[in-house]
């Protein structure tokens, strides 16, 4: 992971920075979902979560902290944790059998519009 940081360690194009920040969003969905996993497993399991919530925090943090040298904190931010906080929902009702309410699906879909708006909108 580091080794590709240090590959993309120079100036990225406005769409470079974009497909970073949309793979550090997954990462913070992962690192959620390893947390979400350490629940209820113990011994050696919760460990191996735990690594796994460890290495998607860190790559989470460390793209994000490159995409925000071409694009905008007050749009990134808030795009990383949409796509962040969309990915866990949908991973929360696949595998950890939470609730799939049309409330529920339906604010998701707005924050997906919220978070395709910043796009729009930034570029």
């Amino acid at each position: 992971m580091f080794a590709a940081f240090l590959i993309i360690n120079h100036c990225l194009s406005i769409d470079m920075a974009w497909a970073i920040l949309i793979v550090a969003g997954l990462f913070e969905s992962g690192f959620a979902f390893c947390l979400g996993k350490m629940k209820g497993v113990e011994g050696l399991a919760y460990y191996l979560w735990g690594a796994g919530f460890l290495f998607c925090l860190v790559t989470s943090m460390v793209l994000l902290a490159k995409a925000v040298q071409t694009l905008p904190i007050g749009t990134a931010y808030p795009v990383w944790t949409g796509i962040g906080a969309v990915g866990t929902v949908i991973l929360g009702i696949v595998f950890f059998h939470e609730p799939a309410s049309l409330a529920r699906l339906f604010f998701i879909a707005t924050l997906i519009g919220s978070v395709i708006g910043l796009k729009m909108v930034e570029g």
